[in-house]
């Protein structure tokens, strides 16, 4: 397998796991920071907007899983894609610690 196609495993990981919160904080109507919120990644953006960029991640997550093969069959690129996911989300909890709660 070409090594391009083990990063489009990694970062389908990535956009999977980051569609997640937002997605969840937009559908039960929370506000929740967004790159478009004011300042990027820290004020909170509307829930109808973490509702469409929680789609967004997993349409790009979606399209990088078929590109990179990522299936049972294949343990590598199910390998990294795993460790993207894991990564990512590791990321989200200390970035977003404390940030949607208000007070």
């Amino acid at each position: 397998m070409a090594w391009y196609l083990y990063i489009a495993c990694f970062f389908s990981g990535v956009f999977l796991a980051n569609g997640v919160p937002h997605f969840i904080h937009g559908i039960s109507g929370d506000r929740f920071p967004t790159p478009f919120s004011r300042p990027p990644g820290k004020g909170l953006s509307s829930p109808a907007i973490n509702v469409l960029w929680g789609l967004a991640n997993f349409v790009l997550g979606y399209l990088l899983l078929e590109a990179g093969r990522v299936s049972s069959h294949h343990f590598w690129p199910l390998l990294v894609f795993f460790i993207g996911m894991f990564l990512m989300s590791l990321t989200l909890s200390m970035g977003f610690k404390d940030r949607s709660r208000p007070g």
